[in-house]
């Protein structure tokens, strides 16, 4: 009986007449009360929330301060450290191209990079080495092991020197060197100590810092740099700091070294990240206007173009060193600005908003990092050992700030509220990487990668010969450079090196003027 009762409503339901065109069943119109569906928020550009742990102090330099920092970060609930690996042309490591520090306060025989991704790794989070790609020296607090670059390449090294000089010739900028990237040999340093990072630890990724020329603009002097810049351009004389062909050609000098790291890191490992800390002084541009971000310090002075190595897949991350103060004249209108205006121009790459922990108080702190992560990017924070402007201040211990500072950013609705994942992978896992030889003049020759006749890409060599392209879509390409053609086919995965290319000394082509 029960059976039946319960059949009666479907017997009815299929017995019932079914509308045709004449019996049609007039749609019923939405009421004004009905919800509007919501629609669906747009995924976030990244989930990275990270934590900058610097070198210039304890954080790094005993195997007690480096678990202490794992710890932390894990109570602080990050994902990724980006943990400095190379300071000022040494390493807190023992396996690199490059000696290690020299601290007195470094624990003998202690190797901090294989330590704090063994123990990171364990509790869940990634590990991104940090490097300060163009330091060279301290002049307070000089490497004194012998074989740190500033022995043979220093200051005092005549035409050996590798050091980035002002037109007078002096190259301090505070207490510190600086390489030059346009000296090809010095390129060179930078490269396979970058490199060395990936091949003998596992490392989730690389972040370029002072991946720029020094502050003030008037950098670059160095003579072999002024030859070179001669011999590619043909111009007469030195020019002045403010010349645009020189600031353009020193640009790209910059340009060529983050494209060079990437594919080299990228023929090691494909799957890791190559980041870079990047440069946001004064006022934003508006979001997508490339032309004002051409007028910015970031690429008038320091000659960073980081849209550029975004749209190219030179980045896999972008993280702005977007360091404001919300208290002071218009900073935080400035943060939300260069933060809109990376995520409009990012390409493929992703994109986190750096903070400064350290100017600011916990609670500015929090909500700097909240509306970096309303704005669809990851965050980081600099840095562990100051985590607040009280502590920057010595108003406050590391301890004491670091309790604030979590207490704030934990805090519900705070952006570490939440354990969130950061398990994408990087966007750029191919490339193809070549070089000219048999050039008195290797530098400034124009490449072109085509396909099916039709151009898809162009670069430039580098002082070195050097050149490349980044996430060309799989397949054949043929590759053009001063009347030399050779085709590769691009791999879905990896980078492909076609043979050197000899080239003749024929007058160069500038990238700038040549035409589809």
């Amino acid at each position: 009986m029960k059976t039946s009762l319960l059949l009666a409503p479907l017997l009815a339901l299929a017995l019932a007449p079914v509308a045709t065109a004449t019996t049609a069943v007039p749609a019923v119109p939405p009421s004004p009360l009905d919800p509007v569906p919501a629609t669906p928020a747009p995924p976030p550009i990244s989930t990275v929330r990270g934590l900058w742990v610097d070198a210039f102090g304890p954080g790094l330099k005993t195997r007690e301060q480096v678990a202490r920092v794992v710890e932390d970060a894990a109570a602080l609930g990050v994902n990724t450290l980006f943990v400095q690996a190379v300071r000022r042309g040494d390493c807190l490591c023992l396996r690199s191209t490059l000696p290690p520090i020299t601290d007195r306060d470094f624990e003998k025989n202690f190797d901090p990079l294989t330590i704090v991704t063994r123990l990171a790794h364990a509790r869940g989070m990634r590990v991104i080495a940090w490097v300060s790609v163009t330091g060279a020296m301290n002049a307070r607090v000089p490497n004194t092991d012998p074989r740190h670059l500033v022995r043979q390449h220093g200051p005092s090294a005549g035409a050996a020197s590798w050091m980035n000089r002002r037109p007078d010739g002096s190259w301090l900028e505070g207490a510190d060197g600086w390489l030059d990237p346009a000296i090809p040999a010095a390129a060179e340093h930078m490269v396979a100590a970058v490199v060395s990072l990936v091949k003998n630890y596992p490392v989730d990724g690389v972040q370029l810092d002072r991946i720029r020329y020094p502050d003030g603009g008037a950098w670059g002097y160095d003579p072999k740099t002024l030859s070179r810049y001669r011999a590619e351009t043909g111009t007469k004389g030195t020019p002045v700091p403010t010349d645009a062909r020189w600031q353009a050609w020193k640009r790209e000098q910059v340009t060529a070294l983050v494209r060079r790291i990437s594919l080299e890191v990228k023929a090691v490992r494909p799957s890791a990240w190559v980041t870079a800390a990047t440069i946001t002084y004064g006022p934003p541009p508006a979001p997508g206007d490339l032309a004002a971000f051409r007028r910015t310090r970031t690429y008038q002075d320091v000659l960073q173009d980081w849209p550029t190595w975004m749209r190219e897949g030179l980045l896999d991350l972008n993280v702005l060193m977007n360091y404001k103060r919300d208290a002071v004249g218009e900073q935080g209108e400035w943060l939300d600005g260069w933060n809109a205006f990376a995520a409009s121009v990012r390409g493929s790459a992703e994109v986190a908003g750096g903070t400064a922990l350290y100017l600011n108080p916990p609670a500015v702190t929090a909500a700097q990092a909240s509306r970096t992560v309303e704005a669809g990017l990851g965050w980081v924070g600099y840095s562990y050992r100051t985590p607040t402007l009280d502590v920057y201040s010595t108003r406050q211990t590391s301890a004491q700030g670091l309790s604030a500072v979590r207490a704030a950013l934990t805090a519900p609705g705070s952006v570490l509220a939440t354990p969130v994942p950061w398990n994408t992978q990087p966007p750029t896992v191919r490339g193809l990487l070549g070089r000219v030889v048999g050039s008195a003049t290797p530098g400034g020759h124009l490449v072109e990668a085509l396909r099916d006749g039709r151009v898809i890409a162009r670069t430039t060599t580098d002082g070195g010969g050097h050149y490349g392209f980044l996430n060309l879509p799989p397949g054949p390409v043929e590759v053009r450079v001063s009347g030399q053609r050779w085709t590769e086919t691009i791999p879905e995965t990896g980078v492909v090196r076609p043979p050197n290319l000899l080239i003749r000394d024929v007058p160069l082509v500038p990238a700038a003027s040549a035409k589809p």
